[in-house]
């Protein structure tokens, strides 16, 4: 006689958490994340993404790097796929990798990277692929336009080649947005990534109607600010509203907003802790703030900073 139902599901459940590929916490979300289309070629991906600054850059600490690998699995496990770090972010590429393979390369990655010299990148690029063990990445941006009119043409040409599926440039903390606006309205670049959260808006002004208007990917560093302004936030309690959105701590109200925006495509958080990875990847799901609910967001924080 076949077993219950109910005997099965939890016999499934104890050898998904045994492999470690499941949590009670990822069970707990439900759904998989929102995904978003990136403009050039439709690909849906995630609204929540993963950074690697800092948090990843661990060296050679056995344990350290233990919990990114586990940081990396609860990404995955939550639905997550983009991943993005940069040669400039120390031991972040070499962590990735080793995580990568202890996880068997997951599939779903989408594996977004940088170059970032003044001289030629071939060695570079090369360089960070090896250290990622990946045959090739699926998102290549030059770095805060380190030598953009060099690297550009090249990275271009990668993709022509079909050696790359997306090209993009990347900025942050409001830095050089003129020079940003240029290279949107006339290079055929997939995706830009700005700084973008609750306080730090002035893309909405330029850059996010532009890339609306030229069919451009936007990913938003620095959601947190490097978690200044969770710091600041975590002493005031919750306003009623968050609950409307399913928001349980700050950290996802700050995402909701940012990936609620039409023009984002995809906010990368850094972490290094799987309870926060978890909470994040939550955010990219249920219900999101309209327009004046955004509004009302961003003045909320400002008044409480």
């Amino acid at each position: 006689m076949p077993a219950p139902r109910s005997t099965n599901r939890r016999r499934l459940l104890r050898a998904l958490l045994a492999a470690g590929t499941w949590a009670p916490a990822a069970v707990a979300q439900g759904a998989a994340p929102a995904t978003r289309a990136i403009p050039s070629s439709r690909e849906a991906i995630p609204l929540v993404g993963l950074g690697s600054w800092i948090t990843f850059n661990v060296g050679n600490d056995r344990a350290a790097r233990a919990a990114c690998t586990e940081v990396l699995r609860a990404f995955f496990a939550a639905g997550g796929r983009l991943v993005d770090s940069s040669p400039m972010y120390g031991s972040a590429q070499d962590v990735i990798g080793e995580a990568l393979r202890t996880l068997g390369r997951p599939a779903g990655l989408f594996a977004a990277d940088k170059v970032w010299t003044a001289g030629a990148g071939e060695w570079q690029l090369d360089t960070s692929r090896r250290r990622w063990r990946i045959p090739r990445f699926d998102l290549l941006q030059v770095h805060n336009l380190l030598a953009w009119e060099r690297h550009l043409p090249q990275l271009l040409a990668m993709k022509a080649a079909g050696q790359l599926r997306y090209v993009g440039i990347t900025t942050s903390e409001g830095r050089r947005h003129d020079e940003v606006e240029r290279i949107m309205a006339k290079e055929p670049i997939d995706f830009v990534q700005v700084s973008y959260n609750a306080v730090d808006r002035e893309v909405e002004q330029r850059i996010l109607p532009l890339a609306r208007d030229r069919g451009i990917a936007i990913i938003a560093n620095r959601p947190f600010r490097q978690g200044e302004l969770t710091q600041a936030l975590r002493r005031h309690p919750l306003p009623p509203w968050a609950k409307e959105i399913g928001c349980t701590n700050w950290a996802q109200v700050l995402l909701k907003f940012i990936v609620s925006h039409p023009q984002v495509t995809c906010a990368i958080p850094a972490t290094s802790q799987v309870a926060h990875v978890r909470e994040n990847m939550a955010a990219a799901g249920g219900p999101m703030p309209d327009a004046a609910l955004r509004a009302r967001i961003a003045a909320h924080v400002a008044g409480l900073l």
